[in-house]
């Protein structure tokens, strides 16, 4: 089928492209990108004052398929995705069973080919059940398709293990995505240590925990001279790591997502346990700190950590609910309105973020560009539509999001998946 997006403000930071332009794409592939192109197609889009851009990439998201299909499914979570703005996800291994095998990241390939409506990557454990003791088979796991290995959930706790892990992702030129948590040191904790757990009367996860595990890893990376990515960064004393392991060249990306970019820890004032979230909602400064370290350059890529749970699972007391979640259909909006409208960061500087640069850190050619000869996948914003978030209307199977009834400007109205459509306004 042929599909013709006409009048487009085109942004593509991998071209540094931003002007306005026609795109034709034929056979899932962009076929030809011109100022005006003049031909009978089977679909027509009129892009007139919309943005568009190439396919958004969420490269941390949970699925919880297999083994956890009451909070998400595989198709269900690709839904979301797609409403969301995002063509692709890279799915954490904390299933059940976990991914730390072939069998599961094949299952997790082959459900998508027949569910899904996004692209979805899987991304395999670093160790036999996340439990941080031995290691996985990590060359059969890329083998079967994994993109990238992590823990996610769950440090590796052996330092030993993850630097064999980085020693072998060189090898094998993958990269490992990295939780970073001192588990002695957040033990019991729901929230972030500091005056507002003190005057909460909730137990505290110290800055210092994520901030040990960061330095850790970045000497173990250094040596080893091998790619790491920090994943759900936090804390201002980590993003100072970070800040000096790039001016020593050492290979580090980093992650941050929505809600430790626009809620602190005195949010926790209402015990909604939609706000518990792991690493926690940090201190003013924190906040104030990561804003900064986007516009620094130092944090590289921003991503939803998507992580659905039941209502049953989140209606209980603080202390008793899981960690997470529900992002894949408000990141997008939230980041709009809250830093690009009010100018805290460029639109191009968003969309690097959110589609250029995820498809770099984890090899996908393909991706994350608007180039003729290239998969056609395109996310179509609208920059001045006016949306009101309602967990009611979420694709995804869950709702934890504490983001409900929050009015925003911004939003996706179109997300291009191979040249198909597979959500629209």
């Amino acid at each position: 089928m042929t599909l013709l997006i006409k009048n487009g403000r085109v942004i593509d930071p991998a071209s540094g492209t931003d002007e306005t332009l026609d795109i034709l794409i034929d056979k899932r592939k962009i076929a030809v990108i011109k100022p005006k192109i003049e031909i009978e197609a089977k679909k027509i889009i009129d892009a007139s004052r919309l943005v568009v851009a190439p396919g958004f990439i969420d490269m941390h998201t949970h699925l919880r398929d297999p083994g956890q299909e009451n909070k998400e499914t595989i198709h269900s979570g690709s839904l979301a995705a797609a409403k969301g703005g995002f063509t692709s996800i890279a799915c954490m291994p904390n299933t059940l069973p976990v991914n730390d095998n072939r069998g599961v990241t094949e299952y997790i390939i082959s459900e998508a080919k027949k569910s899904a409506v996004v692209n979805i990557f899987p991304i395999a454990a670093v160790s036999k059940d996340q439990k941080g003791e031995e290691l996985t088979d990590m060359a059969d796991l890329v083998d079967a398709g994994a993109v990238a290995f992590s823990d996610d959930g769950l440090p590796v706790k052996q330092s030993h293990i993850m630097r064999r892990a980085l020693e072998y992702s060189k090898l094998l030129n993958t990269l490992i995505i990295d939780h970073c948590e001192d588990k002695s040191l957040t033990q019991d904790g729901v929230m972030h240590e500091g005056y507002y757990s003190y005057l909460f009367g909730l137990r505290g996860m110290p800055a210092s925990s994520e901030e040990i595990i960061v330095a850790r890893d970045l000497i173990l990376a250094e040596k080893a001279d091998a790619r790491i990515h920090i994943a759900h960064l936090s804390v201002k004393g980590a993003i100072d790591y970070i800040r000096e392991a790039k001016k020593k060249k050492v290979k580090v990306t980093t992650e941050v997502t929505p809600h430790h970019l626009l809620l602190a820890d005195s949010s926790l004032e209402s015990y909604d346990t939609n706000l518990k979230v792991n690493p926690p909602l940090r201190s003013k400064d924190d906040v104030e700190a990561l804003v900064k370290a986007i516009k620094d350059g130092i944090i590289d890529v921003i991503v939803t950590d998507h992580a659905p749970h039941t209502l049953d699972e989140k209606n209980v007391e603080l202390d008793n609910a899981p960690f997470g979640i529900n992002g894949l259909e408000t990141a997008v909006s939230l980041i709009l309105d809250k830093l690009v409208y009010k100018n805290i960061i460029p639109l191009q500087k968003f969309i690097e973020m959110i589609s250029t640069t995820p498809a770099i850190i984890l090899g996908l050619e393909n991706k994350g560009k608007i180039k003729v000869g290239v998969e056609a996948d395109l996310t179509i914003l609208n920059l001045h539509k006016e949306t009101v978030v309602d967990i009611e209307k979420f694709k995804s199977k869950s709702q934890n999001n504490p983001f409900h009834g929050w009015k925003l400007i911004g939003a996706p109205v179109m997300t291009i998946v191979g040249g198909k459509i597979v959500y629209s306004e």
